[in-house]
């Protein structure tokens, strides 16, 4: 893939967000990796979306953390998305955005449970929230620290992160990700239904339990399974 042709797909998908509701104002960025040429390309810092160009896109050498010569500045998250694609190779797009529902789970510092299986055919299991970071990784280098804690709440669990692509960062709002673009968009999407329709199941039966471990199983690997046959084939 060319890089103009990278900048022009991580710009739909940016426009994407807003459109879906994910994004107000400036709040959130995407990325996509092209890990042959071991680039990253990701929105600008603090440009309106209805600004965006694709050559307003930057581009960001995943191993060195540099930028392309004469680009404008990259999104003050490069840093959490660059350690994201270099512990998780599986991982070709990620998403950030302050949606509502689900940045309000990470405001409470709560994980979001599996009630349904509208949950279920998208996250396998429970949406983790990471710890909160200490006063030194604040100090320092804080969106690499954002990174790192996403990292380790993952490895800590025990997650495949194309199995649960997606966490809550403590007081902050969700990462998501996906193989590609439009998994992470999809990815992205579900997170935030998911978040509200389990505060809303919550509203009605504070009480209510998790999904039964079995429904879970079978909506999770129907659609993403070694035998998965939800939707069409190729």
């Amino acid at each position: 893939m060319s890089h103009a042709e990278l900048c022009e797909r991580v710009l739909d998908a940016n426009l994407a967000i807003v459109e879906a509701g994910l994004v107000v104002l400036t709040f959130g960025n995407v990325s996509a990796v092209d890990r042959d040429d071991g680039v990253m390309a990701i929105k600008p810092s603090g440009v309106a979306y209805e600004d965006l160009r694709p050559e307003s896109i930057v581009l960001v050498e995943l191993e060195s953390g540099e930028v392309g010569e004469g680009q404008l500045r990259p999104s003050s998250d490069t840093p959490t998305h660059l350690v994201l694609y270099r512990e998780f190779p599986s991982v070709g797009a990620i998403i950030h955005t302050h949606s509502p529902y689900a940045t309000a789970w990470a405001q409470a510092r709560r994980p979001i449970p599996c009630l349904g299986t509208t949950h279920a055919d998208h996250f396998d299991g429970t949406i983790p929230v990471t710890r909160s970071l200490s006063p030194a990784e604040l100090a320092g280098d804080y969106e690499a620290a954002t990174g790192e804690v996403i990292v380790e709440t993952h490895h800590a669990l025990g997650l495949d992160p194309l199995r649960m692509p997606a966490v809550l960062v403590s007081s902050h709002g969700p990462f998501v990700w996906g193989v590609d673009l439009p998994r992470a968009l999809e990815n992205a999407v579900a997170l935030e239904e998911v978040a509200r329709s389990t505060l809303r199941s919550f509203q009605i039966a504070p009480d209510a339990g998790e999904i039964d471990p079995l429904l879970l199983r079978k909506h999770f690997e129907r659609k993403h399974g070694a035998g998965a046959y939800y939707g069409q084939p190729g």
